[in-house]
C-alpha cells in the first residue's frame, strides 16, 4: 500500500523538513517533486512544458563497481510483512525479493521463481524456484521459505497492517489473520523448489499483488533475532551495510542470482540539504529538482536540462473525509467541501503547473484510466448551497473540524484550509503529524479529514478503486460505503474481459467522485537530475529507482 503523503499501491510518505514528494506533494520518499513554498503569482493558464528525456536503458550489467549517490528518507519499517508506505518500500525491494516482480514498464517478469503455471479455472498457480535463487548469506532459498514467509506475514502477531490487501485472495489467509488456523491452507509445498498457491476465485491482478513487499521472502532463523531489520539477511539484489541518522547504504550482494549488481553501493543522503544544490555541488548523482529550480532547469539553454529527466507518475494526492464522524458523515458537506477546493489554483501557484489537477481517481497512465470522469469543479456558491442543504445547516452548525496531515503536507493544507475559510466560511484547525504516527492514526480511523497520497502498488485499477473504496477493505480508511460501487467493484474481480472490468471500474469512479469521500487533488510528475556517467538507471511510474541495469561509467 503505497501511500506517500500523503505503495508502490504503496502510501506516499513525507520528509520532514525536507519536502520532497513522492506522490508529488507532501509525500517524501524518493521522489516526485522537491517544493517549498512559493508565492502567490499566477504563472499562466499553460503548464510547463514536459521535455522528453531518457536516461540510457537496455545496456547489460557491468560489475563496474563504484557508489550511486542518491538522496533518500528515513524508512518506517524494513521489514517486508509492514511496509506501507513509499520510503520504506524503496528500500525493501532492493533487499529482498519475492516470487514475481515489476520490470521497469511495470510488466510481471520471474524473480525467485523461474517460471509459473495457471491451471484452466484461473485459481491455482504452480510456482517453480530457480535452483540459484540464495539469501544473502548463501543459504539456498527453498519453497518451504516462501511459505513461511507467506504465513508469516498473515501471522496475527506479526501485525501486518497491508496482509490482507495483498495476500488475502489466498485460500485460508483470512483465516490464518484471524487467528483460527496455524497454515494457510492455500499455500502448498509439492517439492523442495515447487509451490502452488490457490486464491478464492480467478482475478487477473492476483499475480501484480506478489510483487509487492507483503509477498517478499525471508529466512525463518533471521526473524527469530528481535533486532533482525538492523541487518537482515535478505534475497534481493542489495544488503543493507549501514545505516545512520544521515545515510542509509545498500551494497550489492555477491549471492543475488542474476549476478553481482552493476553498481556496488547505493548511498542514500537523509540530510536536509537542498537536493538540486547538492547535485550541482557534486554531492549526488541522482536528486528531484526543486519548485524554485524547475523553470531554470526546463530552459533548453541551462546546461542542467541535458540531465533532466522527466516521468509522469501513477500517483494521485487527495484529502480524505472520514464518513463515519461529523460532519462528514453528511454527503452534503464532504460535496460542498469539494466544490470549494480550487484545484486549478493549488497546482498553478503552489506547484507552478508541475502537477496535474486531479478530477478522478486513477491517474493518466493507468490502464483503465477515463480522461472524461464527471468533474466537480471549483463553484463556491455552489459549495455555499450544498453546506446550507446539509443537515448542519451552514457553518454555523458545523463542529469544531480538524485537518491532519504529516510534516511534508502542512504547506498544502494551509493553502486548502485558507480556500475553505474563503468560500464556505468555515475555519478548519491543522494537525501536523509525525509520518509514523500519522500512518497508524490514519489505519485506525482517528482523523476527521487528512491530506495523503498514493503511489500505484501495481498498474491496475483495483490498486486505487478497490482497495479504497469497497466497504470491507482493510485500505478503506474514510468507512465509505456504497452497495453500488461494492457490486462494481466485486464484479470486476472476477470479470476476465479487460475491457468489460475497466468499464465496470469507470462506472465505480464515477459514483466515488459524486459520494465525495475524497477531493483528488493532483497527479504527480517527477522532475529528476542524473549525471551523464548514471547508465542503464530507469525512473518508472511509481517513482522507484530501478538500478537492476544500471552502471557508473569510469566508476569512482
Amino acid at each position: 500500500m503505497n501511500r506517500n503523503t500523503g505503495g508502490r499501491g504503496w502510501i506516499i510518505a513525507i520528509l520532514a523538513g525536507v519536502g520532497i514528494c513522492l506522490c508529488v506533494l507532501c509525500i517524501a520518499g524518493l521522489g516526485l517533486i522537491w517544493w517549498r513554498s512559493t508565492s502567490d503569482t499566477d504563472v499562466g493558464p499553460e503548464f510547463l512544458p514536459l521535455p522528453t528525456v531518457t536516461v540510457e536503458a537496455g545496456k547489460p550489467i557491468r560489475p563496474t563497481g563504484g557508489t550511486l549517490r542518491l538522496v533518500g528518507g528515513d524508512p518506517v519499517t524494513l521489514d517486508p510483512a509492514l511496509v506501507e508506505d513509499s520510503i520504506s518500500a524503496s528500500y525493501v525491494n532492493k533487499i529482498f525479493a519475492g516470487l514475481v516482480s515489476l520490470d521497469a514498464q511495470l510488466e510481471i517478469q520471474p524473480e525467485l521463481a523461474e517460471r509459473w503455471e495457471v491451471d484452466a479455472t484461473g485459481t491455482r498457480y504452480t510456482f517453480y524456484l530457480r535452483p540459484d535463487a540464495r539469501f544473502q548469506d548463501g543459504r539456498a532459498i527453498r519453497a518451504e521459505d516462501v511459505k513461511f514467509s507467506l504465513e508469516r506475514a498473515c501471522d496475527p502477531r506479526t501485525g501486518s497492517p497491508v496482509a490482507a490487501l495483498y495476500l488475502g485472495d489466498i485460500v485460508g489467509a483470512m483465516e490464518r489473520m484471524a487467528g483460527v488456523a496455524d497454515e494457510i491452507q492455500g499455500v502448498e509445498v509439492l517439492g523442495e523448489r515447487t509451490l502452488r498457491l490457490t486464491i478464492d476465485a480467478p482475478k487477473a491482478y492476483f499475480l501484480a499483488k506478489l510483487t509487492y513487499p507483503s509477498a517478499a521472502v525471508v529466512d525463518s532463523r533471521d526473524v527469530l533475532n528481535a533486532n533482525w531489520t538492523k541487518r537482515p539477511n535478505g534475497s534481493g539484489p542489495y544488503r543493507l551495510s549501514k545505516r545512520t541518522d544521515d545515510e542509509i547504504v545498500l551494497s550489492a550482494s555477491t549471492t543475488y542470482f542474476r549476478g553481482t549488481p552493476g553498481i556496488t553501493q547505493l548511498s542514500f543522503n537523509l540530510s536536509a540539504g537542498d537536493p538540486t544544490t547538492m547535485y550541482e555541488n557534486d554531492e549526488l548523482d541522482v536528486a528531484p529538482v526543486g519548485i524554485e529550480d524547475l523553470e531554470r532547469v526546463l530552459d533548453p539553454s541551462n546546461p542542467l536540462h541535458a540531465e533532466l529527466v522527466t516521468v509522469p507518475q501513477l500517483t494521485v494526492q487527495y484529502v480524505a473525509f472520514n464518513t463515519r464522524l461529523e460532519p462528514f458523515d453528511d454527503v452534503n458537506v464532504r460535496r460542498a467541501f469539494v466544490y470549494a477546493t480550487d484545484r486549478e489554483k493549488l497546482a498553478q501557484v503552489m506547484f507552478k503547473r508541475s502537477v496535474v489537477p486531479a478530477w478522478g481517481i486513477m491517474p493518466p497512465g493507468l490502464p483503465g484510466y477515463n480522461p472524461d470522469v464527471p468533474r466537480l469543479e471549483y463553484d463556491p456558491e455552489r459549495a455555499r448551497q450544498l453546506l446550507a442543504q446539509s443537515r448542519y445547516g451552514g457553518p454555523a452548525g458545523l463542529p469544531p473540524i480538524v485537518f491532519a496531515t504529516s510534516a511534508g503536507g502542512s504547506r498544502v493544507a494551509e493553502a486548502l484550509a485558507a480556500m475553505y475559510a474563503d468560500a464556505l466560511g468555515v475555519e478548519v484547525e491543522i494537525q501536523q503529524v509525525e509520518w509514523p504516527d500519522f500512518l497508524r492514526d490514519v489505519n485506525q480511523g482517528a482523523y476527521q479529514m487528512f491530506f495523503l497520497g498514493w503511489s500505484a502498488d501495481y498498474p491496475d485499477p483495483q490498486n486505487f478503486l478497490d482497495i479504497h473504496f469497497h466497504s470491507a477493505s482493510e485500505g478503506n480508511s474514510t468507512g465509505y460505503s456504497n452497495p453500488e460501487v461494492d457490486a462494481l467493484l466485486e464484479g470486476a474481480r472476477v470479470e476476465q474481459d479487460e475491457e468489460k472490468r475497466f468499464a465496470l471500474y469507470r462506472q465505480a469512479e464515477a459514483i466515488i467522485v459524486q459520494d465525495a469521500p475524497w477531493i483528488p487533488l493532483y497527479h504527480g510528475v517527477q522532475y529528476e537530475l542524473v549525471k551523464p556517467y548514471v547508465k542503464g538507471l530507469v525512473i518508472t511510474p511509481q517513482g522507484e529507482y530501478d538500478v537492476s541495469n544500471a552502471y557508473i561509467e569510469g566508476a569512482r
